[in-house]
């Protein structure tokens, strides 16, 4: 099983939303790059929660419930649904004080919508998430 963050900005789609919405198509992603990890993301893969703009932190847990798939109006997509809020916010100041995230696209590559997660980089984020 592989994992990823996705990223949104909460005042467009937030974690809210998806957890009255129960699952949603995740759309809107034009990076090449992130299409790229979008593409690999499969049935069951954990998908971390991201709000970008003035909160910039990790808030919840989501599954990928459908794979990559095109939609004529949307693009590329996949299908999320929720799974939990965390106790706690993972903030970005937090990740990038963590060695464990010095290569993760998420610091190197901030403007990616759809990152990768290594194992321990996920198993970090939920260790950090709990209250």
């Amino acid at each position: 099983m592989a994992h990823f963050l996705l990223k949104t900005e909460p005042s467009v789609y937030s974690l809210q939303n998806l957890k009255q919405a129960k699952r949603t198509a995740w759309d809107g992603i034009a990076n090449p790059v992130a299409l790229k990890h979008l593409r690999s993301a499969a049935l069951g893969d954990d998908a971390v929660v991201y709000h970008t703009g003035d909160e910039r932190a990790a808030v919840g847990l989501a599954k990928i419930v459908k794979p990559a798939y095109i939609d004529e109006k949307s693009g590329l997509m996949v299908d999320v649904k929720f799974v939990e809020q965390f106790a706690r916010s993972v903030t970005l100041g937090v990740i990038k004080a963590d060695p464990l995230f010095a290569d993760s696209p998420l610091v190197r590559q901030g403007r990616l919508s759809f990152v990768p997660l290594t194992d321990e980089q996920f198993k970090r984020i939920m260790e950090l998430a709990k209250a």
